[in-house]
């Protein structure tokens, strides 16, 4: 490939992905924001219960990542058909995890919410959102899943139509359903339920469609679905540490107070959306590296990744200028209360210093991805988090301390400024690694 027609590759499908998954968190933010205005208290809730709530789905990421790198594999090899019948197998694997998660997540949604230690009030806030959205923890997986399939195809259109409809809708349903119908902070929830399924249909319909086509096996195969299981299994484990890192990220906020409580989970839905811009071109990396590889495209995989880590790293240096720009009015959009406000803005500049590191940091994971190297990626990923624990016990430590020489927002950007450290290691071990030559192996 050419340097321009990389260009093109990768705005072809980062363009898309990029609106697509800056969709989800916009609306996670108008979320935060109708929920924050009904209190404080339950903008606590909605934190402990997001947090819970996303580390059960994305811990199955590897729907997607895994299912992006194989079927871009296999496509980049010439196989459309065993392309769309490994996607499938995805998908039916996605259906079982989802199906057992919901069950688990519904069953134990107290336990886990009085977990990360709030005050009272703000756990039964938590434990009535995570008991509704556990109904849709399915939906979501299955999502996670057909996406890949898309992606893996070098579509990422299909998943920007679906993402914006479904997440326009989840809006006005959430408004609905909190103040129009007084439901509270559970309407919230079933708002999101609602829209997951929607969109989960959708996009089931056009990869059933695909796979007709081209006459890929649609029925559940038992051994098919293991296999699928295990290949995925390294990024799980990726994801796991991953989701362990934030998790306890969003312990020791809880630690500290509902207020520091109240300020990350916003901060954190920033991160999230900020992570998410970001991350359109780790996709575009995905279904590139993969299909670059089936082929035997070693050079086109150099030149990419060299492409896409500039534009990633530049791309954080925008958007991480425009969140610290903003910090001190963005908190009036989620929440009256003056604390939260003070500790918020702290929390975002932090936030937003760090993205150029973490811009760095998402392409390369993404590229590793698509060459499919999950084990080093488990390995690393769970580097990272030894390396990270430290710092956030150092800032559990002196919490107390911090609240009573800075208030919230000093504790609030402590949590951060940990993160951005988290951040760091990831990016040296992924840089690291891609200047090798181990992860680049080519064909099925």
């Amino acid at each position: 490939m050419t340097e321009p027609s990389t260009r093109r590759e990768v705005l072809r499908l980062a363009i898309p992905a990029f609106l697509a998954l800056v969709a989800e968190p916009l609306f996670l933010l108008a979320d935060a924001a109708i929920v924050g205005h009904l209190g404080t208290t339950q903008l606590a809730g909605l934190g402990a219960a997001s947090a819970a709530l996303t580390t059960m789905a994305s811990v199955f990421v590897f729907l997607a990542y895994g299912t992006t790198a194989l079927v871009a594999r296999l496509l980049g090899a010439g196989d459309t058909r065993a392309a769309l019948g490994a996607g499938l197998d995805g998908i039916w694997l996605a259906a079982l995890l989802g199906l057992a998660t919901a069950s688990l997540t519904y069953l134990f949604a107290a336990p886990i919410c009085r977990a990360f230690g709030v005050s009272p009030e703000a756990t039964e806030h938590a434990v009535t959102y995570l008991s509704v959205s556990a109904f849709g923890l399915p939906a979501m997986l299955l999502v996670l899943a057909a996406t890949g399939v898309l992606r893996g195809l070098q579509d990422t259109r299909t998943p920007l139509i679906a993402s914006v409809a479904a997440f326009s809708a989840n809006v006005v349903l959430n408004y609905v359903l909190v103040y129009g119908a007084g439901m509270g902070i559970a309407g919230s929830a079933w708002g999101t339920v609602i829209a997951q399924t929607g969109m989960a249909t959708g996009l089931l319909v056009v990869v059933l469609r695909g796979a007709r086509r081209h006459d890929a096996p649609l029925r559940f195969h038992p051994g098919r679905v293991v296999s699928a299981a295990l290949t995925g299994l390294p990024l799980l484990i990726r994801t796991l540490a991953l989701r362990a890192a934030i998790l306890a990220t969003a312990f020791v906020a809880a630690r500290l107070g509902d207020v520091p409580l109240a300020a990350y989970q916003v901060a954190a839905t920033v991160w999230t959306f900020l992570a998410f811009a970001l991350d359109a071109l780790a996709i575009a990396a995905q279904a590139l590296t993969g299909k670059a590889l089936g082929a035997g495209d070693v050079a086109g995989v150099r030149d990419a990744t060299a492409l896409m880590v500039r534009w990633g790293v530049l791309a954080g240096v925008v958007f991480g200028l425009a969140t610290a720009a903003l910090a001190p009015v963005l908190p009036r959009l989620f929440t009256t209360d003056p604390a939260v406000q003070a500790a918020l803005a702290a929390g975002l500049v932090v936030v937003g210093l760090s993205q150029p590191i973490s811009g760095h940091a998402f392409v390369l994971d993404g590229v590793l991805i698509g060459a499919g190297d999950g084990r080093w990626l488990a390995g690393a990923q769970t580097v990272a988090l030894l390396g990270y624990l430290p710092a956030l016990g150092i800032v559990l430590f002196l919490g107390d301390d911090l609240l009573a020489r800075g208030g919230a927002p000093a504790a609030v950007a402590a949590v951060w400024v940990a993160m951005a450290w988290f951040m760091t290691l990831r990016s040296l071990l992924l840089h690291h690694r891609a200047r090798t030559d181990s992860w680049l192996v080519t064909g099925v």
